[in-house]
């Protein structure tokens, strides 16, 4: 098996994180991770974003927020 890239990892990463990867895959992948610091942190925050969405939708935005953002798609409309 050729060394796991970053690009090869990224491609994997949900069976990674599912634990569906055979076993010799997966100690490349964690091995790879382990010594390249760019991996790492996209591990991380792959791992840390269903945690960082539930957080802001937990509750209701507030009437203030709503005009907020209704005012900020409009100032955005039509740009690009």
């Amino acid at each position: 098996m050729k060394p796991s890239t970053c690009q090869a990892g990224v491609h994997r990463l949900m069976e990674y994180l599912e634990g569906t990867l055979p076993t010799d895959v997966r100690a490349e992948l964690e091995s790879h991770v382990a010594g390249c610091p760019l991996c790492r942190a996209f591990v991380a925050s792959y791992v840390a974003t269903p945690r960082i969405v539930r957080s802001v939708t937990e509750h209701a935005p507030t009437a203030e927020q709503l005009r907020s953002l209704r005012a900020f798609l409009q100032s955005q409309h039509g740009r690009g």
